[in-house]
């Protein structure tokens, strides 16, 4: 029978904390900052979504300032499957920002595997590069793990498209949404799984973290926790570790324009999409 390994809440805690007492200035807060900016699946995962909405968004995750054409692109956008083809569409063939859809019924995922499976081939079909999937966590807590391992390989049949396999740390439609202790013990169960198999899997925590200050303690936290592994560099770009968030690129680019001119710009001064 599967079980999970005990998890010391208190030390987690504990550790996360230490990694937001790192000291980043200068040009080293310049490069955490673009690296950020680089690793940021920019999201919208609203009801009043729109193509004129996504269009923008991907305009946006391109070009995240007019103003400063030399900062690199965002690594993804991430919309709803109905969304993926006008994504597509505005990106356009041999696009550097790839597309992520939320498919399989999220954020709940309690919706029948069949409408789940068709929401999956829909959004690939559309143009999707990545799937973000929710598993039955219904399921899962009652202990079917069988069932939640088979479900799994249903959606890698349909979805697979010689992308990295990701783990995350919720939909980020929950509150609390993804924190530092959470994601460490993921980034820890990474590290493990490496060390038995040697193959990496890519972490996303999705959701609440809003500042780039925060962001800036989840790549010293990532830093420290996988890079010393052979190959574990790779955690230091956008193939294996993103950032799903609404609000980040803002703050980013405000942070940027700090270290770069001296002067925080206006929130109001960058599209929200």
């Amino acid at each position: 029978m599967f079980r999970s390994p005990p998890v010391d809440a208190t030390m987690a805690a504990e550790r996360a904390a230490s990694f937001t007492k790192r000291s980043i200035k200068g040009d080293s807060k310049l490069s955490g900052l673009l690296l950020a900016l680089s690793m940021l699946d920019l999201t919208t995962l609203e009801g009043k979504d729109s193509p004129e909405k996504a269009r923008s968004l991907c305009r946006k995750a391109v070009t995240p300032d007019a103003t400063d054409p030399a900062l690199p692109s965002v690594a993804a956008v991430c919309v709803y499957p109905n969304l993926v083809k006008p994504c597509a569409e505005t990106l356009g063939p041999g696009r550097r920002v790839r597309i992520a859809a939320v498919a399989t019924g999220f954020p709940s995922g309690q919706y029948p595997l069949s409408v789940r499976l068709d929401d999956t081939r829909r959004a690939i079909r559309d143009g999707a590069d990545e799937i973000d999937m929710v598993i039955s966590r219904g399921a899962f807590l009652a202990g079917r793990y069988r069932e939640v391992a088979d479900e799994l390989g249903s959606y890698d049949a349909h979805a697979r498209a010689g992308v990295f396999d990701f783990i995350k740390t919720s939909t980020g439609k929950v509150t609390p949404a993804a924190t530092m202790p959470v994601t460490l013990v993921m980034l820890e169960a990474i590290r493990d799984w490496n060390l038995d198999t040697g193959r990496f899997v890519g972490m996303k925590p999705a959701g609440g973290i809003r500042t780039a200050k925060q962001a800036l303690h989840y790549l010293v936290m990532v830093k420290e926790t996988l890079a010393n592994l052979p190959g574990g560099d790779a955690f230091l770009m956008p193939a294996l570790f993103r950032f799903g968030a609404s609000t980040l690129a803002n703050d980013i680019l405000r942070q940027v324009a700090w270290v770069k001119h001296g002067r925080y710009v206006a929130a109001h001064d960058f599209a929200e999409a």
